[in-house]
């Protein structure tokens, strides 16, 4: 009995599909950084505060990583869980940055219709893994036609 062989890959669907799993990775990562730093990205002004806000870490007595006689005198700025909490943001603000960037590439690559419904499959997705709706900075409301 002949079979049918299988259909090749599509090449095109096989990228859109790589495009999109990246956006869903970095929208989770983003979202996972807001929650651990406590902050809400849910509203367009919550995250330009967050990409305005200052992450000046404060000067720690002890620092773990020098030797016993030199952790009674040494004084740097930006140790402990100030600079953790710093770090966390800085890499906040660079994943929303580079996700603006991503944005902006996509629309140029396969169009406004096909990256907003990519937008819109990673939030679906976030949404299946727990995630609230906006908690990686991303308003459906703006992204979908208002009918």
């Amino acid at each position: 009995m002949p079979t049918e062989p299988l259909p090749a890959h599509d090449p095109e669907s096989e990228r859109l599909h790589r495009m999109e799993l990246g956006l869903e990775e970095l929208n989770a990562r983003i979202a996972r950084l807001a929650i651990a730093l406590g902050v809400s990205l849910e509203r367009e002004d919550q995250v330009a505060q967050v990409m305005h806000q200052a992450d000046d870490p404060l000067p720690v007595a002890v620092e773990r990583r020098t030797g016993p006689a030199e952790r009674r005198t040494t004084v740097r700025a930006g140790a402990g869980p100030d600079r953790r909490r710093a770090h966390k943001l800085t890499e906040l603000r660079g994943l929303l940055v580079l996700r603006y960037s991503v944005e902006k590439s996509y629309v140029d690559q396969v169009g406004v219709t096909a990256t907003r419904q990519m937008l819109v499959e990673a939030e679906a997705h976030l949404a299946r893994d727990g995630f609230k709706p906006g908690a990686d900075g991303i308003n459906l409301k703006t992204l979908l036609p208002r009918d």
